[in-house]
């Protein structure tokens, strides 16, 4: 007898992991696929309730975790990208979201004997999937299709996990002992608690839901063993946002709360039911359960909460706050969260909002910097002194986490991405370095009261002009990924490289002439070098943006090409370039 349990538990113990390795595995995949959108949706519908409840559910559908969801949702308040308040109505659907699973796995349970019906087992079609998986990963070159392969093997691993979990219990009531766990979980709290502790353990209430259904199909448990037991998978699931919150500030820790809060609420309110319709000796309580039966629970349970707890939102918001009160925190700004880290997709959108918002930092930058050259202000001065470091932190904590992220397993498109963000944001750091380069050499100016002769100021007025400009279209290009304003800069580019040099010639004439200071003439020439600089970081920036559909970055290639054609749209916008900045 023991070794049939041996072999019970190992047999149970391997189901377990497939299953859960195959939602991980369908879980990426689908992840893949929903790409970064999944973040701008979240920020365009979570104010409304009813929205976020769709789209919660929606997202977990997709993803098959509400663990997983309630991490993201947990990653995104703490960086400050969604509100704690909206996050209700996503938590709740989310809820009702991960039942679609039970009733997959529940197909397991349909009868044999009719064709059809054999049809639509999933451990009919598993492996079908699973071959045409294979299929897709190894023969397709499209990303999507890659990723649509890995979601058909991670569900055939799945299904065939619950086969191993099932097949483990169908001979579990013939073993010594087991009627008497059996009768451990006729008492609902017993049940409930051993079901909590074991999802937190597992952490993934499907994986419980599972073990539960495939105890239903050996026919060993019933309806009032199965409801706390259901109940506690859904307290259990916390644990992962519980964990993932050490760390975060209030309002993420809020989230968690408010996950743990819902569910607890909602299995209370159903533990009173259950133990009312025992205490009236309601005959179904006592009858077997069948597999459908523990996923109509499961999604019972969810619904009903969500109907009852809606009317309560605010009050649940202000029991958070009160769990998690409002402390003196020191102020500090979260780039991007770890929780969000293993959602490639999600991670990498994340970091190209933030590298918007760093072109948004070095274009401010620098504009204000050309703008006080002549007119000094140390207000500004200070601003932009600031704004340098700000850009120093991006590009410290952009660069290492775009460096960890292409470590993932990402297709060739997410990898394109994470390139592109990695080059630029090296040319914005370098960017904000000359715009602060250029306060400097006016404060000089203004410090030691010289100013460049009148001759100088109209020569320098068509640079800056042409500079602003190279600016302007170079991180409207990039921040909207247009090819066609992109492809405008290098031409722009040379025109300045041609005006730096009839500058410097014209200044070594007036130095000639002495009609100029050797120490105007540094300042001059330091200008005018920080000007050249700054317009070959956006003849980079331009060539990553208009290099977007290719599989690589090569700027060295790429400018070569385009510099050595002598016609086409290049030589034309040369041309346009050089009368518009003719001196």
């Amino acid at each position: 007898m023991s070794t049939q349990i041996l072999s019970m538990v190992a047999m149970l113990l391997g189901g377990l992991t497939f299953f859960l390795y195959g939602m991980s595995t369908m879980s990426g995949g689908l992840e893949q696929m929903a790409g970064g959108g999944l973040e701008r949706t979240m920020n365009k519908v979570t104010s409304n309730n009813l929205l976020g409840f769709f789209l919660g559910a929606g997202i977990t559908v997709a993803i098959q975790s509400s663990s997983a969801f309630t991490v993201m949702l947990v990653g995104l308040v703490n960086s400050g990208i969604l509100e704690f308040g909206n996050t209700f109505g996503m938590i709740m659907g989310s809820n009702v979201g991960t039942t679609l699973t039970a009733w997959m796995l529940s197909l397991a349970g349909i009868g044999e004997g009719n064709f059809f019906v054999t049809l639509l087992q999933p451990m009919t079609f598993a492996p079908i999937l699973a071959f045409i998986g294979i299929a897709m990963r190894m023969i397709s070159k499209s990303q999507k299709k890659q990723n649509l392969g890995i979601i058909f093997i991670g569900f055939a691993i799945l299904m065939y996990g619950m086969e191993l979990m099932s097949d483990s219990m169908r001979d579990v009531r013939s073993i010594d002992g087991f009627d008497t766990f059996l009768a451990t979980l006729k008492s609902p709290i017993i049940a409930l608690l051993i079901s909590t502790v074991f999802t937190g353990i597992i952490q993934s209430s499907a994986a419980t839901i599972g073990i539960v259904q495939a105890l239903a199909l050996s026919g060993g448990i019933t309806w009032e063993m199965a409801i706390p037991l259901v109940l506690g998978a859904n307290i259990g699931t916390c644990v992962t946002a519980l964990v993932s919150s050490i760390g975060t500030n209030k309002n993420a820790k809020r989230v968690v709360v408010m996950h743990f809060s819902v569910n607890v609420f909602g299995s209370i309110l159903c533990m009173i039911i259950l133990y009312a319709m025992k205490a009236l000796n309601i005959n179904i309580l006592t009858a077997e359960i069948a597999m459908v039966d523990v996923a109509i629970i499961h999604t019972l349970f969810n619904t009903i909460n969500t109907i009852f707890l809606l009317p309560i939102k605010k009050l649940l918001i202000k029991l958070c706050e009160f769990f998690v009160p409002n402390r003196d925190e020191k102020t500090h700004n979260i780039f991007l969260d770890e929780r969000i880290f293993n959602n490639s997709p999600l991670a990498i959108s994340e970091c190209r909002r933030l590298t918007n918002e760093m072109a948004q930092q070095a274009k401010y930058a620098i504009l204000n910097a050309i703008g006080i050259v002549g007119n000094f202000n140390s207000e500004t001065l200070e601003e932009i002194r600031q704004k340098e470091n700000l850009i120093d932190k991006y590009e410290d904590k952009l660069g290492t986490y775009l460096v960890r992220i292409s470590n993932n397993e990402l297709g060739r498109d997410d990898s394109h991405r994470i390139a592109r963000m990695l080059h630029s944001i090296g040319d914005f750091e370098r960017i904000g370095d000359h715009a602060l380069n250029i306060c400097k050499l006016a404060e000089e100016l203004h410090t030691k009261g010289i100013k460049f002769s009148e001759s100088a100021l109209k020569e320098t007025s068509v640079i800056t002009d042409a500079v602003t400009e190279i600016v302007n279209i170079t991180f409207d290009s990039f921040m909207n990924d247009d090819t066609d304003i992109a492809c405008r800069v290098e031409p722009l580019e040379q025109v300045i490289d041609n005006l730096k040099k009839q500058l410097k010639s014209m200044h070594i004439s007036r130095l000639q002439n002495n009609e100029c200071t050797i120490e105007l003439g540094f300042i001059f020439t330091d200008l005018l070098s920080n000007y050249e600089r700054v317009s070959d970081h956006c003849s980079n920036i331009a060539v990553y943006t208009m290099q977007l559909p290719s599989d690589k970055l090569d700027a060295h290639k790429y400018l070569n090409k385009i510099k050595s054609s002598t016609s086409g749209s290049f030589i034309d916008d040369f041309n346009a370039y050089s009368d518009k900045y003719k001196i």
